[in-house]
């Protein structure tokens, strides 16, 4: 029984409240719930205020999850919910994710002002991205490209773009499409050539462990075959000690019963990669990514890792 509204806690960006709307609206219709049964809170993150500089240098994907755990931790908000691929992959004591919403497009999309793809630009011109992932990609493609740190939530990156700091810049399909935005796409990323963040296009549900109310509220709209992959992905990230220092690729996709996965690290300047394919059970997802980043981790060698940190 219905007894008080639950708390979702989120972050204050369009993006971030078109998340928490959709899994309330997934709630209420797997519940047969009222909107007043779910109250969305916006919580100000770190991640969010920190726009001076590349979030390696200030402490990493934390930054956007800390203040809404301590949220859940104090009873402010009942669970949060968050981009899957600004979760660290260690959580802390007592919080666990709980579900997964069905997972979106991965692939990136590219805006650009004067050219319609990456590879029309003409040479030098600037390409604007805060991920240290897309920024080596980038690289690899195009190294004639200058490629500018852009940091800020999806609106102020295009209007950055729009104000002629840059000539293009890239942002997820997913959330474009969550924020109804795919007419500004000018090109589609193929995944082959550049492939996603683990864990990109997933929405995640982070709540308290032991707290059976919620967790059933939640099991209703879990996804299982998108946890199954983001098990996979969040395991090879986590054998690589991923972190916004790492440029890390990583994709599992599910087909009935199976998994196949491929991943890739780079150098932040593009130059040098290292490629990791396995396939298996889904049933042993994680298994799957740890063995994975173990083996890329092996014959890249730790000099590959120095200059990350």
């Amino acid at each position: 029984m219905q007894t008080r509204a639950l708390k979702i806690g989120t972050r204050g960006s369009p993006l971030a409240l078109a998340q928490a709307h959709e899994t309330r609206a997934r709630l209420m219709a797997a519940h047969g719930l009222p909107e007043e049964a779910f109250e969305i809170v916006a919580i100000s993150t770190s991640g969010d205020r920190i726009q001076d500089r590349p979030l390696s240098l200030a402490g990493g994907k934390g930054l956007f999850t800390k203040e809404l755990e301590e949220a859940i931790y104090a009873g402010d908000v009942d669970f949060a919910v968050h981009s899957s691929k600004d979760m660290p992959t260690q959580l802390p004591d007592g919080l666990e994710l709980s579900a997964f919403l069905p997972r979106e497009d991965v692939r990136d999309a590219f805006i650009g002002r004067s050219a319609k793809k990456i590879v029309d630009l003409p040479e030098g011109a600037v390409v604007g991205s805060s991920s240290l992932r897309r920024q080596a990609l980038i690289r690899r493609m195009r190294p004639d490209l200058d490629v500018a740190m852009f940091r800020g939530n999806v609106q102020t990156r295009l209007r950055k773009l729009g104000e002629g700091v840059a000539e293009g810049t890239i942002l997820a399909h997913a959330g474009l499409r969550r924020l109804g935005l795919t007419d500004i796409i000018t090109d589609l990323m193929p995944v082959e050539v550049f492939p996603p963040a683990p864990g990109q296009g997933a929405i995640c549900i982070e709540s308290r462990i032991g707290d059976d109310r919620v967790r059933d509220m939640l099991a209703a709209i879990d996804h299982e075959p998108t946890g199954q992959a983001l098990a996979c992905e969040r395991a090879f990230l986590a054998a690589l000690d991923g972190s916004c220092r790492t440029p890390i690729a990583g994709y599992a996709e599910i087909e009935g019963d199976r998994l196949s996965f491929s991943g890739l690290i780079l150098t932040p300047d593009g130059t040098l990669s290292h490629e990791a394919r396995a396939e298996g059970s889904a049933t042993e997802a994680a298994t799957i990514g740890r063995k994975a980043g173990e083996d890329v981790r092996a014959r890249a060698g730790e000099k590959f890792f120095e200059g990350w940190s």
